[in-house]
């Protein structure tokens, strides 16, 4: 009779310990998965931003010498990613490419009314208006510029839509992780509260509360260690899946931020099992001997 009542008890406490297992790597793996949206978002972000720039024309019969100053000027600057000096013949070609060369024809052979200019690529964090308009105002005043083309509109609804979709998911993020937290700690409770007899009994032998807790946290610890690796190998394996239908997600991913979103699952795996098991055995540790029975 004893053995067969050994034998559900600990029937019972594995099936609660594989539940809360799962219930983990579930969460784990939602929270993963909504980091690495946000991280690719923020890349692709970054990647737009830094596409968007201005043409600095240049005024007829300056020198090239005074136009490569410039660009090396600007090459230095914290805001610039990246300059392409244009030459007039090359501003020729560029418009054959786009309109044809019938329409080019219009001009006459050999007149080439289109003027060299310097196209700036911006660094993400000044690709707004506000900033944009600043760095334009200080160009304007060199005399050999003769203006500051780009698309102002464009510009601001790309800053505003970008800042949209950032707020909802950094919103989505909070709330989930919230939830996950959540989740995770009634999971654990679960667990402890299978295992609420064995931890009274060892109080009742002696045992102090630091030698009955410690091998039940360095357990709720693995088990949030083994849940988050297993949550990785999914979440690789959906981006393995990713990378092999979006070929251009390549272009735009980074193994340091991806390394990170895994460091912090790893992590907030460890901690969150760790406290929560900390915290439960502590209250079946103060409860009365007559309450385990409810």
């Amino acid at each position: 009779m004893a053995a067969k009542e050994d034998r559900y008890y600990k029937k019972r406490v594995n099936t609660a310990y594989f539940t809360s297992l799962v219930s983990i790597i579930l969460v784990l793996f939602t929270l993963g998965f909504l980091g690495l949206l946000v991280v690719h978002a923020k890349i692709l972000s970054n990647y737009i931003k830094e596409n968007i720039g201005f043409e600095i024309i240049i005024k007829p019969g300056v020198k090239e010498a005074e136009v490569f100053r410039l660009q090396k000027h600007l090459d230095t600057r914290d805001y610039v990613k990246s300059t392409e000096y244009i030459t007039k013949s090359e501003a020729l070609n560029r418009l054959k490419k786009s309109l044809g060369n019938n329409f080019v024809n219009f001009f006459g052979k050999g007149d080439n009314p289109l003027l060299p200019s310097i196209d700036v690529r911006f660094n993400a964090a000044w690709a707004n208006n506000d900033s944009i308009s600043k760095i334009e105002r200080q160009l304007l005043k060199k005399p050999f510029i003769k203006e500051v083309y780009y698309q102002k509109s464009l510009v601001q609804e790309i800053d505003r839509n970008l800042n949209k979709i950032t707020l909802v998911l950094l919103v989505l993020s909070a709330v989930l992780l919230i939830i996950a937290v959540a989740l995770m700690n009634n999971s654990i409770r679960l667990t402890i509260y299978s295992r609420r007899f064995v931890i009274k009994s060892m109080q009742l032998v002696g045992a102090t509360r630091g030698f009955i807790r410690r091998p039940f946290v360095w357990k709720g610890m693995l088990q949030g260690f083994y849940s988050a690796v297993i949550s990785l190998v999914l979440l690789t394996a959906v981006l393995a899946m990713a990378r092999r239908n979006i070929p251009e997600l390549a272009a735009i991913e980074s193994t340091q931020m991806i390394a990170l979103v895994y460091a912090f699952v790893i992590l907030l795996g460890m901690a969150v099992t760790g406290i929560s098991t900390f915290f439960s055995v502590n209250r079946y540790l103060d409860m009365n001997k007559q309450k385990l029975y409810f």
